[in-house]
């Protein structure tokens, strides 16, 4: 690539599915050039060719659903691309307008003065199978709606099984089919539809939670996810969550910095001598905060090391398993003594945030072997 010039040209990208605006600004120039595209890549490629015959050219946009196809097409073609946070990017509280035009300018000179933070673009593979796990949890989501839905048709039309104190065991699935065949006219075919909905999504789940499972046994991801199962309340599509969440745990330079991607440490207002925190900040990946928050649940019971967990720690680097231990009786005790005090949620939230930090350990222990 022929370049006469080493001047940094900064661009900030406003990218829609029709349309991409690039605002340029070359080197120290105040006002930016603005140019709009069409939502073909061939067209912001064309764009950065030309740049590159006049400066270096340093892309950046917002991550959104636009997805890092454009990231991975520019740095395919030797063009800097960064995807940036947009929660992160500043904003002046009194400005109410916005544009293309508008946020794409506002992107070049927020890059180029350094003040903007991007993300971690991941490959192709640990985007796919993120994508299947996620699948997997909104699947699990159509499961319950489906359910709730089911039970709230039969209890206003007055059927109501008494048969065992919880719902959808083998006995209440056998009354819903002689119900099925009981039934007639419009009721018969809502329950018939409702049902074989419900079929089909179960049937779905389970293809997905055996692919999930095939996954797991191959590289890179099977070191990972046998050392998190080592932990007490994290199996197989848990472990796989977590590892396709985080990507390279290297990013993650200390605990602190996983914790704040996860969105489990306290917000704060503290000024002077008066300190003041609320709750959790939530601004981090909710997929990977909802899976440690449900492992942690099971900090809140006694046991010990069951015959599962056993198993699945059998055959693991003694330094592995020593840090599953560790978790196991210092969240054990941590969440007995938070119960005391906090509510079982909160207990169970600074719970979570503390197993986090030991996934971290983990992580790194397997990441430098």
């Amino acid at each position: 690539m022929n370049q006469c010039s080493t001047i940094p040209i900064w661009v900030g990208l406003d990218v829609h599915q029709s349309s991409i605006t690039a605002a340029i600004l070359h080197g120290d120039a105040i006002e930016p050039e603005v140019v709009r595209l069409s939502g073909d890549l061939n067209a912001t490629r064309r764009l950065f060719r030309r740049l590159a015959t006049k400066g270096v050219p340093r892309a950046c946009y917002e991550a959104s659903g636009a997805g890092y196809v454009l990231q991975r097409a520019l740095d395919h073609d030797g063009f800097h691309c960064d995807v940036i946070a947009p929660s992160l990017v500043p904003s002046l509280p009194g400005d109410h307008r916005k544009t293309d035009r508008l946020d794409a300018v506002h992107l070049a000179r927020m890059y180029r003065s350094g003040h903007l933070t991007s993300v971690t673009v991941p490959d192709t593979d640990q985007e796919a199978v993120r994508h299947l796990v996620r699948a997997r949890l909104f699947l699990r989501r159509q499961i319950t709606r489906s359910k709730n839905r089911l039970m709230g048709i039969l209890r206003t039309t007055g059927h109501r099984f008494t048969g065992t104190k919880s719902n959808w065991t083998k006995q209440h699935r056998a009354w819903l089919a002689a119900l099925r065949r009981e039934l007639d006219g419009p009721l018969e075919t809502v329950l018939s539809s409702e049902l074989q909905l419900l079929e089909y999504l179960e049937t779905s789940i389970v293809a997905l939670d055996t692919r999930i499972g095939e996954i797991a046994q191959q590289h890179p991801w099977r070191e990972p996810v046998e050392a998190l199962c080592c932990f007490r309340g994290i199996k197989t599509l848990t472990a796989m969550t977590i590892v396709s969440e985080i990507g390279d745990i290297r990013r993650f330079k200390s605990p602190r910095q996983l914790m704040g991607y996860t969105g489990l440490v306290p917000s704060e207002r503290s000024s002077g001598e008066r300190q003041r925190r609320g709750s959790i900040t939530r601004s981090g990946n909710r997929f990977l905060r909802r899976v440690l928050v449900e492992s942690a649940w099971l900090y809140s019971k006694r046991g010990g090391s069951s015959l599962q967990l056993q198993r699945r720690r059998m055959g693991q680097d003694p330094a592995v398993v020593g840090i599953a231990v560790k978790a196991q009786h210092r969240l054990q005790r941590r969440h007995r003594h938070l119960a005391q005090t906090k509510h079982t949620n909160k207990a169970t939230t600074a719970v979570a945030r503390e197993l986090c930090g030991f996934v971290w350990a983990m992580l790194w222990e397997v990441a430098e072997r």
